[in-house]
């Protein structure tokens, strides 16, 4: 695709390729910067009175709870998804493409049979007539 593409537009793609590579990294920044101020989120709720930090791990606890739970019921809708594709290709899909591929069969057949009983047969009488017109052209000529 770059072959198609004119002659000036290399500076543009250039600035464009840059552009996307600095957004890249000033997200990759941004996401290290959010992680590292997690840890010391983290380290400081550790530090606290250990009654604090009890109330942070059961908080924890209970979120990583919801969160597995929630983690399994997308796993099911997942697996009832991927069975459900599974039964349409099988079921749907296959029949189409075997019926389009006997289609395609017939069409080639049909399209010999076109070929061998008129195609030939007319371009054979449209070149026997061209001879013909052709000798009684000079037949004319001659005459003349």
């Amino acid at each position: 695709m770059v072959e198609n593409l004119p002659e000036d537009a290399g500076p543009a793609l250039e600035k464009a390729n840059l552009g996307k590579q600095r957004l890249i990294i000033a997200g990759i920044v941004a996401a290290v910067i959010l992680f590292l101020g997690l840890i010391a989120l983290a380290i400081w709720g550790l530090l606290q009175n250990s009654a604090t930090t009890a109330n942070i791990r059961d908080i924890f606890l209970i979120f990583l709870a919801f969160e597995s739970l929630v983690i399994g019921v997308a796993l099911v809708i997942l697996i009832i998804q991927v069975a459900s594709l599974i039964n349409l290709l099988q079921n749907e899909v296959r029949p189409i493409i075997k019926s389009t591929s006997d289609t395609i069969n017939t069409l080639r057949g049909t399209t010999e049979f076109l070929s061998e009983n008129m195609v030939e047969p007319v371009i054979k009488l449209n070149s026997y007539l061209a001879g013909l017109r052709k000798v009684t052209n000079l037949i004319d000529f001659k005459k003349r």
